[in-house]
């Protein structure tokens, strides 16, 4: 029975047949392998590509930052430069060019208000924009912390602030050296405090009243020794208009100050004020600037002195 069994157990079957069979399965067999093969190999290229490509994308973006980085601190640095440009340094040169202040071959005109800010500042500073003109306030501590917001136009746009003390009261500030002294570095606070900066000093002081003469000529003159220990200089004027000398004055005797007091002169320091009473100089100004344009000046502020 075994052996007829072994016999019958391949009854039926063709050996082409089962040869065929089995090449048809290894066909298949070999169409898969090589479809995975293939599929795999793509699926590594692709890779390799895809990783290549954000590798490359990766070192762009990261070169990107870089130059980004280095564009804003090349931008911090400008900044940084015009900030400390409007920070005035004084130097040896500095002192040198405040004492020669009234000597120049050209003829140059600084343009000086005391005793502000106040609302005649701001249409002064409107009429200096407008005609591109840049000057030097001497301001009251007491004024700036009224008019803080027109103190900080003053600076940002390009004007030079020196200082007037804090009170303008001739009783308080004339007491002593070391009241002036202190005026001055009150004002000289309130000023850094409230421009943001806090290094500024303008080391540019105005006697309130003028340094000659008055009843208080003792003690301004004992005064600047101790103004110079502190690396402060002062400056007066050489011209003026007159605007402080009457309540009221009219243009034709503002002009006649203005043409006398510059007459034969090549530098000239002009006196006036913006203080809350003088109208008067905010209508005059305009024909100021036109009259020593005419007369070829050109306009400076004390930045060229105190850089």
């Amino acid at each position: 029975m075994g052996l007829f069994w072994g016999k019958d157990q391949y009854d039926g079957y063709n050996i082409y047949s089962m040869k065929k069979y089995v090449d048809k399965k290894r066909i298949i067999f070999n169409i898969i392998v090589s479809v995975v093969t293939i599929i795999t190999l793509m699926l590594v290229i692709y890779y390799i590509v895809d990783t290549s490509v954000r590798v490359k994308k990766a070192k762009q973006y990261a070169l990107q930052i870089i130059e980004m980085q280095k564009q804003q601190e090349e931008v911090e640095k400008q900044k940084e430069a015009e900030r400390q440009a409007k920070i005035p340094k004084l130097t040896d040169v500095g002192k040198e060019k405040l004492k020669n202040i009234y000597h120049s071959e050209t003829k140059r005109a600084f343009l000086t208000f005391d005793d502000g800010p106040s609302q005649n500042t701001i249409d002064i500073l409107n009429i200096l924009k407008d005609n591109n003109i840049k000057a030097t306030f001497f301001v009251l501590g007491s004024q700036v912390e009224v008019f803080p917001e027109t103190t900080n136009r003053i600076y940002n746009e390009g004007h030079f602030i020196a200082n007037h003390g804090y009170s303008h009261r001739y009783s308080n500030i004339y007491q002593s050296p070391e009241q002036v002294l202190n005026e001055y570095n009150q004002c000289n606070q309130i000023v850094a405090n409230t421009i943001n900066v806090p290094e500024y000093n303008s080391h540019l002081f105005r006697f309130p009243g003028g340094f000659n003469g008055g009843k208080y000529a003792q003690i301004k003159r004992d005064t600047v020794p101790l103004l110079e220990q502190n690396n402060i200089l002062y400056v007066d004027w050489n011209s003026l208009t007159g605007d402080s000398e009457k309540v009221n004055p009219t243009e034709e005797y503002l002009m006649n100050n203005l043409q006398k007091t510059t007459e034969g002169k090549n530098s000239l320091v002009i006196l006036m004020h913006d203080s809350p009473t003088k109208r008067i100089t905010v209508d005059f100004l305009p024909k100021v600037i036109e009259y020593l344009t005419q007369q070829g000046y050109e306009f400076d502020n004390f930045y060229s002195i105190i850089k």
